[in-house]
């Protein structure tokens, strides 16, 4: 019988780059997986030219990305895995809600709406967007010292540097906005299908020292799948930031996560469909 092997896609969030997925997808090939990592749509190839062009990205929101990895999915030989973090977090259940996808691993979400913590670490860690009405349709860079606030707190300062120099990019700020007025609005780019009972398993993960989604807002975001019948669970890991899918602790995720699905029974290969 023929086989193909297991695709996982992997969707980063703000201000990362498509190529910080680059040791999971190495992880997730050597124990048989068919890992891929696009980048969100007009994202440039390279961190350095997404750094020369920022207006690349400018406006994208919730949705356009959303769509963008639905048929990027929809083009694979195989339903895959799906694994997103922060933003890409959000926009990984939002797939798995739709159906698409086997199994779904949001590491660190944004906030889908119906989640109602706001803690201030939240707001500073958002502030350099949300200030500025204007920036809804900008693309929008941090510094260094925002950047060690919201991702790498729990880090020393040396490798909070080092990654933000090798990762960043500017980001658009309209997905902030968007989550951020997402229970004041009635069709939300954040909503989320939480009650699809035939959706594929998912692992939602969290960072409890994470400013920028903070353990409250994670747990918020599981408590919604209270009512559902499909598998729904949560880790979390202490003293870990926003930061625990690049950092130096990356493995301690990644290999829990490969576990995890091992549990759920998704295999790095299956038998090909006709």
């Amino acid at each position: 019988m023929t086989e193909v092997r297991t695709p996982v896609v992997f969707i980063h969030g703000l201000w990362l780059h498509a190529t910080s997925w680059q040791p999971w997808a190495d992880l997730f090939a050597l124990n048989g997986f068919d890992p891929i990592a696009p980048g969100w749509p007009g994202e440039p190839a390279t961190v350095a030219e997404a750094r020369r062009n920022p207006e690349a990205v400018a406006g994208i929101g919730v949705d356009d990305v959303t769509n963008h990895y639905a048929r990027i999915i929809r083009e694979l030989p195989a339903a895959p895995v799906i694994i997103g973090h922060s933003f890409g977090g959000l926009i990984t259940q939002k797939l798995l809600g739709q159906g698409l996808g086997v199994a779904g691993v949001a590491i660190d979400p944004a906030q889908m709406k119906g989640v109602t913590p706001l803690p201030f670490a939240q707001l500073r860690s958002g502030f350099p967007v949300l200030r500025n009405p204007a920036n809804r349709r900008r693309a929008v860079s941090l510094t260094a010292s925002q950047f060690r606030y919201g991702f790498a707190n729990a880090l020393p300062a040396a490798e909070s540097d080092a990654l933000f120099e090798r990762w960043t990019i500017p980001s658009p700020g309209r997905p902030l906005f968007e989550a951020a007025f997402a229970n004041f609005t009635g069709d939300s780019p954040a909503a989320v299908d939480t009650g699809n009972a035939g959706r594929g398993p998912l692992l939602i993960v969290s960072g409890q020292k994470d400013h920028t989604v903070p353990d409250v807002v994670t747990r918020a975001s599981y408590k919604l799948y209270g009512d559902s019948a499909a598998v729904t669970e949560l880790k979390q890991f202490a003293d870990r930031g926003h930061s625990l899918t690049v950092d130096s602790g990356w493995r301690a995720v990644a290999d829990h996560t490969l576990t995890w699905l091992s549990r759920q029974g998704i295999t790095a290969t299956r038998p090909a469909t006709a």
